[in-house]
């Protein structure tokens, strides 16, 4: 067939079987997904009139942490800024009308006049040092030990026995504590030994998730993503006086009664019911537990704060005694080895209901303890 012929069929295509249409993708990419994102928030704007708030509401709340989210990540602002049409995101946007506004926009110095050209590379290290080790993700293979701590913890939230708070030091990750890490349960089960590198302390973590996997990275690196889009997850104190005699700011913080329960592997320990430690202190009790796997008192094993009371104008040892006293036929006797090997046998730990020594603090408040007294056998408090 020659030229002409195919150029005449081509011309005589009455019933269009030679146009190609480009098939259609319903895939969506990143920028497209965050764009539309955005969209919703910007039509709830349309329809309410106002930016979405932490409300009852569930749509509305999902949209307020999707917004706050997206206020604190840089990229996401810049890259939605000609798409806020309410400013939401607070980003400015720099209007190009003359060829004077483009050299004024010249953040990065790409037109200074000087002797090195746009392809002279600058303000490069001559050296880049890798990490000798860099943390990764792995599946726990003890998750089953931690398990029951993170249904605690959502639960406890869920009840508003712990609350969620921006994060602020990358110091203050210590053993035992909480975090939420773009959606996902963080809990510190180990914190290395310190170093510092650069005049900053580092130190390797090792990290359990609730979704059964584990990391071991460097506290720095953990505190960088928290700072990006993550929470820390506190228990919520109690003013143990608040309740009872209208506690002021002018009143003076006595310190802690804290109940604790122990993380121990040893099956001896494991195998006590209802097994916590109840005590006082003077500092928080986060700073004073932070090294319980060295201390005997703490049986060498981390522990979890089950309840904090924040005591005010009372002497609190005094306070600490007579929850001792009341419930001193349940204390347990443990023997465990220090560091050194030698024996130590820790006290103030009780085999006792959470539940009864909560109730035990509220009665020794209210002065009407001196009634009642615990039943062991029954485990609840009774009339003498």
């Amino acid at each position: 067939m020659n030229p002409d012929e195919l150029r005449k069929l081509i011309e005589e295509d009455e019933f269009g079987l030679l146009d190609v249409k480009p098939k259609a993708c319903n895939v969506c990419s990143a920028d497209e997904r965050l764009i539309n994102s955005f969209e919703e928030i910007n039509d709830f704007f349309d329809k309410t009139g106002h930016e979405p708030k932490d409300s009852d509401d569930i749509l509305e709340k999902k949209l307020y942490f999707r917004l706050n989210n997206l206020r604190e990540d840089a990229c996401k602002k810049e890259a939605l800024a000609q798409y806020d049409r309410h400013n939401l995101l607070g980003v400015s946007i720099k209007e190009i009308n003359s060829i004077d506004d483009i050299f004024n926009d010249d953040d990065f110095g790409m037109f200074d006049d000087d002797e090195d050209d746009l392809f002279t590379l600058k303000h490069l290290p001559k050296e880049i040092n890798m990490p000798d080790y860099i943390g990764r993700h792995k599946p726990c293979k003890d998750f089953e030990k931690f398990e029951q701590l993170f249904v605690q913890c959502h639960q406890e939230i869920k009840e508003g026995k712990r609350n969620l708070s921006p994060f602020q030091k990358e110091q203050a990750i210590e053993v035992g504590m909480f975090f939420v890490l773009k959606g996902v349960l963080v809990y510190i089960a180990e914190v290395g030994d310190f170093e510092y590198v650069n005049g900053k302390r580092r130190a390797r973590l090792r990290c359990i998730y609730d979704n059964g996997t584990e990391s071991d990275i460097l506290n720095r690196s953990l505190a960088r993503a928290l700072y990006r889009d993550g929470k820390r997850v506190s228990p919520v104190t109690e003013k143990v006086l608040d309740k009872f005699a209208g506690i002021t700011e002018e009143d003076k913080e006595s310190g802690y009664i804290y109940i604790l329960e122990s993380l121990s592997t040893d099956e001896k320990i494991q195998s006590i019911a209802d097994l916590y430690k109840i005590g006082f202190s003077t500092t928080p009790v986060l700073q004073r537990i932070k090294n319980a796997e060295q201390e005997p008192t703490y049986l060498m094993a981390p522990v979890r704060i089950v309840a904090e009371y924040k005591t005010f104008n009372m002497n609190t040892q005094k306070f600490e005694l007579l929850l001792h006293n009341f419930l001193g036929h349940c204390c347990v006797s443990i023997d465990i080895n220090d560091k050194n090997g030698v024996r130590r046998t820790p006290r103030e730990w009780f085999s006792v209901p959470y539940e009864v020594v909560d109730k035990a603090i509220r009665m020794i408040i209210s002065g009407e303890v001196v009634n009642y007294k615990y039943d062991r056998d029954k485990k609840e408090i009774i009339s003498r």
